[in-house]
This record gives C-alpha cells, structure tokens and sequence, in this order.
C-alpha cells in the first residue's frame, strides 16, 4: 500500500482517515457517549495458572452506593491471575475468624472479607481483611475513612494490597486510564480509573483531541488538539486543568511521548519537510531533530531506560519499527515478522514490545519478547489499535471494534485473558495506561 505522505497523518489503514490510523473516521461516525455511562467489564479466557479466591460480601454493602466486593473481585478477574470462589450467602466481616475448612472444601486458596459502614457526617468506613485459608494464616487488612465519591478508589486499593500480597507484584488497579471520546458536536478527553469507570473530563473541544500520553510522574498528559485547525501539541496538569503549549510549529505537530525522567518529550514534526523524529523540552522551546531520513518517522517512544526511542517508519518501503538512541544516530530494523507493522509500546520493565501487525487486511495486537525476538499474536479481532502497557507490565490496554463498535480491552501478554471496557453507548478510543500512583 502506498504510504500517505501527508505530513499531518500517520500510516492509514486502507480507506480509513488516518489519525493514530483510525481514530478521526471512527469518532465522527460514532453516537454519542453520555458522560455518565458506566462500564460492563466482561472478563473472557482461562489462564494456566490462577489463583483460586472467594471475596465475601462485605457487611452493610447493600446500603452502600458502591459495592466493593464486587468491583474488588472484577479488578482481581480481570488481571488473569485469579479465579473467583462463589462466596454468595456467606456472613463474614473483617472481625470474623473464618471457617478455613470450608472455605478449602470450596477450593479456595485465600478469602477476603470486609465492611462498609456510613458515618454520621456522611462519610463510610471501610475495612478489610485477607486470609490465607489453606495455611489458616490471616495476611492482614486495611481501613479507610473516605467520602462516597472515594469508595471505588478504595474498593481499587484493596484489590491492589491482596494483588501483592498473593503474587509478590504490586498491583495496578488504582491507577489511571486516559481516552477519547466524542460526545455529541465535542470531542472529550478522559481521566478513568483502570477499570474504565469513575470518568472525569480533561479536556472538551470541537475540534478532534489525539494521542495523550501519561507523563512518568501521573500528573501530567501529552496530547495533540486540532483546535487551531492543524496538530498542535500541548501539556496539561490533570489536577489543575492548566496546560502550556509545547509544538505549535509550521506543519504538522504529532505523538507526543514522555522521555522516562519526565524532562522532555520526543514528538513527530514536519517544520522542514517530511515527518521527523524531534526531542523538545518537557516546558517547550527549540527541538532536536534525531535523523535525517528520507522516508516518515512517526509514533517515537521512550525505552524504559530512556537510553533508545522506538518508532515507525516507511524507510524500507513499509512501515515498521525500528530503534534509534536517544541522542540520535542510526536506527536499526526491530519487527520483521508481517510486512505492515505500527503503534509500538514498550512495557515498564523492558521486555517487551506491543505493536499492531496488518495481517491479511486485519490489524492485530501482536507482542515481540525484545530479548529473543519471539512474536504472538494476541487477538482475533481485526481493528485493534493503540496498545499499551499497565504500570506493572501484566497487562496491555488497547482499542478495538467488536460487533461494529468500538470498544477498550485489556490483555494478559498470552492474550488468554481478555476483558472489555464497554459503554452503555457510543465509542471510546486512544487509551493509554498511567503510571502507579503516590501512595
């Protein structure tokens, strides 16, 4: 296929509008999206390995706006590494000693129980303990005194102290999730929690908003606005909605991508010609271009060391990822499997490299162990774009299409576990997984 060479697009699936390859085209055709939908997550897929855990009903659940232990079990599922014990019916809170007999004859291996209790200024009370039962050992709890709009973020909390406790990882449940939507005439920037609920707007334009991207602290995001009628790139604090101009140059201004110590940016621009590979300072001023290439170079990001960029280019005749150190230099060739490779993500730990892969006219989620070059195919769907990585590099967080709608997904790196962030209605697009919070 021939590569478009405008400079304000990245590689196009064929017939689509280009714009993180589909984005622009799909937002415009899709309904509108209430700002108060909420979230089915649908978990799919057995994992070789689980870990089996009943989590109990937390006593005064049932007069509580948000029901913990559910959305501290769908968190748990949805990280493919534990199965659910039917504990309906049980009668448990975190003063209780448990029977562990029972509880193994269940088949389960550890058991969470808890409560939540409304306090008289309005505030709940929630508490939680964990139990190893075929040890009969208890692993500890927490409380928390919260506000109502605080319960999912502790429901998330406590997902992520029985996540470490039973693998040795700290778990990724109360961290953040940035997307687009379109919401009626506007486009809408998102902050969610990771399970894609508790939505709170960013950022609202008419014009279309692409690629934001987490800064390594959480803070801050990276996107581009086409509110002056090209790419423009621009940083905006999350807490306090002000954002500075960071690319207003001649052309286009595109992908932007935090450097891992936050202090600057690699971006896509077309200021002298084609598209090229640009570092900026994180604050803005003049940017140093890393190449010269004759072809497009688009979609850098950072290494987890920070010491390389990988990106896309059309180099070779069509676009693949390639490597380049971060002071510049010569880039060399890192995918080779397919012929139509884009949308590279690195995980945290540095292992490995997500990318979407054309295959047969289908654009797949793929994983390349970055060690020994190994490659698999995650999905079988056939629109998937924009992965990336949880902050413990578990999981990736991409957009897709199923059943004629756009949708988000997670994965484990086996694809054997999938879950779907779906909306009540309309289309939700370019995610982007945050990094761990500040205790």
């Amino acid at each position: 296929m021939t590569i478009d060479r405008n400079p304000s697009k990245t590689f196009p699936a064929a017939g689509l509008l280009p714009s993180r390859r589909q984005l622009i085209a799909a937002i415009i055709a899709s309904p509108a999206i209430p700002a108060f939908a909420q979230f089915r997550v649908e978990v799919t897929g057995v994992g070789l390995t689980q870990l089996p855990i009943a989590i109990a009903p937390f006593r005064g659940e049932a007069q509580s706006p948000q029901k913990i232990g559910s959305i501290v079990q769908a968190d748990l599922e949805r990280s493919g590494q534990f199965r659910a014990i039917d504990a309906a019916g049980a009668v448990l809170d975190e003063t209780s000693r448990p029977d562990v007999a029972l509880w193994r004859q269940r088949n389960a291996d550890s058991l969470a129980t808890g409560s939540v209790t409304r306090l008289a200024d309005g505030r709940f009370d929630v508490r939680f303990r964990l139990w190893d039962v075929v040890k009969g050992q208890d692993l500890g709890g927490q409380s928390f005194v919260v506000t109502q709009g605080d319960l999912r973020l502790v429901s998330h909390r406590i997902a992520d102290f029985i996540y470490e406790k039973l693998t040795g990882e700290r778990g990724i449940f109360s961290t953040r999730i940035a997307y687009v939507t379109k919401i009626g005439p506007r486009y809408s920037l998102w902050v969610a929690d990771a399970d894609g609920e508790n939505a709170q707007s960013a950022l609202s334009s008419p014009e279309p908003i692409i690629s934001p991207a987490w800064s390594p602290t959480g803070g801050q995001l990276a996107y581009v606005s086409f509110e002056s009628r090209k790419p423009v790139v621009y940083v905006h604090d999350v807490a306090t909605g002000r954002r500075r101009l960071i690319a207003n140059f001649r052309g286009s201004n595109s992908a932007p991508s935090w450097a891992p110590d936050g202090r600057s940016l690699a971006v896509t621009l077309s200021r002298d010609g084609g598209s090229q590979l640009y570092t900026i300072d994180a604050n803005g001023g003049e940017p140093r271009r890393l190449m010269q290439s004759p072809g497009i170079d688009t979609e850098p990001v950072f290494s987890s060391d920070g010491r390389s960029i990988f990106f896309v280019s059309d180099r070779g005749g069509a676009p693949q990822i390639y490597r380049v150190g971060a002071s510049g230099g010569n880039a060399e060739r890192v995918t080779f499997t397919g012929t139509y490779n884009i949308s590279p993500s690195i995980s945290p730990d540095g292992r490995w490299l997500a990318y979407i892969s054309r295959v047969g006219g289908a654009f797949k989620l793929h994983v390349m162990e970055l060690s020994s070059g190994n490659v698999t195919a995650l999905t079988d769907t056939t629109a998937d774009e924009n992965p990336s990585f949880a902050p413990n590099s578990r999981l990736i967080v991409y957009a897709t299409q199923q059943q004629g709608r756009e949708a988000l997904m997670t994965t484990t790196l086996d694809g054997k576990i999938k879950a779907r962030l779906a909306g009540q209605a309309g289309d939700i697009r370019e995610p982007d997984w945050g990094p761990f919070q500040k205790q």
